[in-house]
């Protein structure tokens, strides 16, 4: 009897540790539980600081101190920096550097008698175009003007190493009687001509500038010339001019003025305006990335901008010129591989990312939106397009080809005349009936 009550008394000792024990493991997970969530809110946090930490060093790389700032009526900042704090002078090899103040060599041809010029501007009924800037205030001499790169500007890149960059691109190996070897990106579509198969030195192009519309935020639509050399690999070296509509870039849907550069097909190398270290300006009145003003209005005024991106033969510098006064400034030669010594394809024209969010072709337009058939004051036009060859002189493309991956949504028609040289006509709605 005094055996059972023992077993009895041992046995509810035991029911209540195990009792304990379950409700203590109980309590331990729920306190687990409870932790678990703030430990990630508290890593969360931590990410997000780190994230504005790098932000804000990225911000203060790229916005040297002023001497003067210009409050732009786009809300552009244009900051007025001496030229020798500009972003170039943070590349290793340029700590030294004498800046070249103008180049030794422009191109034979590039000068044009006034009277020329001004019966090309009178045929073109094309007027004198400027930036919006401008009618705010100018730079002093000695100064640079820089758009001050704001805090959502890098936000709204993928990452703060990849502001200002375009995507890595993917190249197609296809046979050159299909396409040229373009750097065709998935998503991006082009309507251009080009020239391939000798060494090139510069090219020159006046471009007609309009506003395209955009239907997503990272779409953009721009028209540029293209410099290119190497194999359309990882190593393809390009030098980019233009004006675009980009709103991931710029937070806008205005039309810019820019330039790009890459010496390893858009992988770590490069950049847009002077969002990295490498291009030198030297003029005190044209902002990289400030918006262009005025635009051109379907069946109204026509406006355009002349672009010659050329390589100085004795420095051998590639150097950008603005209109028939703006020498803007150069990418040091040893910034490239390839380029260093000559470009082996040039090509003019459009481009477009079509991101096809809706699972249909995207609405952003090329050019004026309007395709290249209805001609002057409605499609968008290059004119007097030229190469600069090896005796370093302009001269006009030989052999120009044309490339559009879907001329129902975007097309490009080339011709020959006196006062335009060589032209061509191009661009597009995007999804229209023909172009789903």
């Amino acid at each position: 009897m005094m055996a059972a009550h023992l077993l009895r008394r041992s046995w509810g000792s035991t029911i209540s540790l195990l009792i304990v024990i379950f409700l203590l493991s109980c309590s331990s997970q729920m306190t687990s539980a409870a932790a678990a969530p703030a430990s990630r809110k508290s890593s969360s946090i931590s990410m997000s600081q780190h994230k504005m930490l790098d932000v804000h060093q990225h911000l203060k790389r790229l916005n040297k101190p002023p001497i003067k700032t210009i409050k732009s009526p786009d809300g552009d900042i244009i900051d007025c920096v001496h030229i020798a704090h500009q972003p170039a002078f943070d590349h290793p090899l340029l700590k030294n550097h004498t800046i070249q103040t103008r180049p030794n060599f422009h191109p034979e041809g590039t000068k044009f008698e006034e009277s020329k010029r001004l019966s090309a501007q009178k045929a073109t009924s094309s007027k004198p175009i400027t930036q919006l800037w401008h009618l705010k205030g100018r730079c002093p001499e000695g100064t640079i003007p820089i758009r001050r790169t704001k805090k959502d500007d890098v936000l709204r890149a993928s990452s703060v190493e990849r502001f200002g960059k375009k995507k890595p691109a993917k190249v197609p190996h296809l046979p050159r009687s299909a396409q040229p070897d373009l750097i065709t990106q998935t998503g991006h579509q082009h309507a251009i001509v080009y020239v391939e198969g000798d060494k090139y030195y510069g090219a020159k192009a006046t471009i007609n500038v309009w506003e395209p519309k955009t239907q997503q935020p990272n779409e953009f639509s721009l028209s540029q010339i293209w410099i290119l050399g190497g194999t359309f690999g990882q190593d393809l070296n390009s030098i980019e001019a233009g004006w675009q509509v980009s709103p991931d870039l710029y937070g806008d849907n205005r039309t810019r003025l820019f330039t790009y550069w890459t010496s390893d097909a858009y992988q770590a190398t490069g950049c847009y305006n002077l969002l990295c270290t490498g291009f030198i300006q030297i003029n005190n009145e044209i902002a990289m990335g400030a918006s262009i003003f005025p635009v051109s209005g379907y069946r109204g005024s026509q406006y355009d901008i002349s672009l010659l991106v050329w390589k100085d033969p004795k420095e051998g510098n590639w150097w950008i010129q603005f209109g028939n006064d703006y020498v803007l400034g150069y990418w040091p030669g040893f910034l490239f591989s390839y380029l260093t010594d000559s470009a082996t394809m040039i090509e003019w024209g459009g481009e477009i990312v079509n991101s096809e969010s809706d699972e249909q072709h995207t609405t952003t337009e090329m050019g004026s939106g309007h395709f290249p058939e209805e001609g002057f004051g409605k499609a968008g036009y290059f004119r007097n397009i030229q190469i600069v060859d090896g005796s370093n002189s302009l001269r006009d493309p030989k052999g120009l080809g044309t490339f559009t991956e879907q001329s129902s949504c975007y097309d490009v028609q080339n011709g020959r005349s006196g006062d335009w040289g060589t032209y061509f006509f191009y661009g597009g709605p995007g999804r229209n009936p023909n172009c789903p």
